[in-house]
């Protein structure tokens, strides 16, 4: 799926915007002692820090453990402004997010290239997420070149600035307060080359943003990751109510249920963290509960039709498959709308409606289910 994007700078029409102070309480600027920053070039404010395009292999394994949810909210850089090459007074100026994957992905794609590097405090979230829970925003954009000087770094009056991030950035106030103008860049930085050989005209394909497999299956580590330690503890708990439940020794019934139910946990993950990026484009329904749901379904039909090879043991009774079907379903679908916030099908006031709907109705069948399997393994 692919859809057409259009900067939005318009949309609040040059608002008031609170001066900046500087002082004592300011944050300071980008650290020379981080592991990438390679030298340092000096400018009217005095020396900045200086980065290479080319990635390291201490770059690419963080960015490999942040995939996989691992120091995820410690992969970030100091905010500030940095030089990328021999950047000069004439040399564009991009703004980016300091979310270390954010940056690196803009250096890496500028091979070559003098530029400089203008990074804000977004708490370590990358641009587009930023930009919606408004860390990425025009307050912080102004107070960040006023602190780093840029106007005394660079001949010109232009950032470039990515149009992801155009949700919270209102171009018109802060040229009004800054005298710097907003040129909004390509969606994906791999098309900055050819965006800055363009004089800065982006394609109509430069303006698409689309979502294909590579990309959605990059998201799955790091939701299995999180959803790892609940599915764990669900785990545990049904095990043991495995165990405590009917008239036969403990570890006997854990193998003859428990076996069983963590199965059907891990079956709700898997449809709602791996078949739910799979298979998104082809899943029924706009909301990603839908979604969610008629992976979890598919995934627990399939668990069904294989349970003699996992629980070999254990034959499933109508009102058991009836729990798992509605519990296994159940966490699919919650998990699935985890992709809402890294994909182009949603809004956020889309997001906030699908959410109010369907939560309620995901605890529903959970409770329902969790009741139907209670009564499967404590009474009947």
């Amino acid at each position: 799926m692919k859809i057409i994007l259009s900067p939005v700078d318009q949309q609040q029409g040059g608002s008031p915007l609170p001066l900046y102070r500087p002082g004592p309480a300011a944050t300071p600027g980008a650290s020379p002692d981080q592991p990438f920053v390679k030298g340092g070039r000096t400018a009217a404010p005095g020396a900045m820090p200086q980065v290479e395009a080319r990635l390291g292999l201490s770059d690419r394994f963080g960015s490999w453990l942040a995939r996989c949810n691992i120091g995820r909210f410690s992969h970030v850089v100091d905010a500030g402004l940095y030089a990328l090459g021999e950047a000069g007074a004439d040399s564009p100026v991009l703004v980016t997010a300091n979310y270390k994957m954010s940056f690196d992905r803009l250096r890496s794609a500028l091979a070559g290239r003098a530029c400089w590097l203008l990074v804000l405090d977004t708490k370590g979230i990358n641009v587009w997420c930023a930009a919606g829970k408004g860390t990425f925003s025009t307050l912080e954009l102004y107070d960040r070149l006023t602190h780093s000087r840029l106007a005394e770094v660079v001949a010109h009056r232009q950032l470039i600035v990515p149009q992801l991030g155009a949700p919270g950035i209102d171009g018109l106030a802060l040229k009004k307060h800054s005298g710097f103008e907003v040129i909004w860049g390509p969606v994906r930085a791999r098309d900055l080359p050819a965006f800055l050989d363009n004089n800065c005209v982006a394609t109509p394909a430069m303006r698409c943003k689309d979502f294909p497999l590579a990309e959605r299956l990059a998201l799955v580590p790091v939701e299995v990751s999180q959803a790892a330690g609940k599915a764990l503890l669900l785990i545990g708990i049904f095990m043991l109510l495995s165990g405590l439940g009917g008239e036969g020794a403990f570890w006997p019934a854990v193998r003859e249920m428990g076996v069983f139910a963590a199965w059907a946990v891990a079956a709700g993950v898997i449809g709602g963290t791996v078949l739910t990026a799979a298979l998104l484009p082809w899943l029924p329904g706009r909301a990603f509960s839908l979604k969610g749901m008629w992976a979890g379904i598919f995934s627990f039909l399939s668990l069904v039709a294989g349970h003699g090879l996992v629980a070999p043991q254990h034959m499933i009774s109508g009102l058991e498959a009836g729990a798992w079907l509605l519990m296994s379903t159940a966490i699919s679908s919650w998990l699935g709308m985890n992709f809402t916030g890294s994909s182009t099908y949603t809004s956020r006031s889309g997001v906030r409606f699908e959410m109010r709907r369907a939560i309620p109705l995901q605890a529903g069948a959970f409770a329902a289910g969790l009741l139907c399997w209670l009564a499967a393994r404590f009474w009947l």
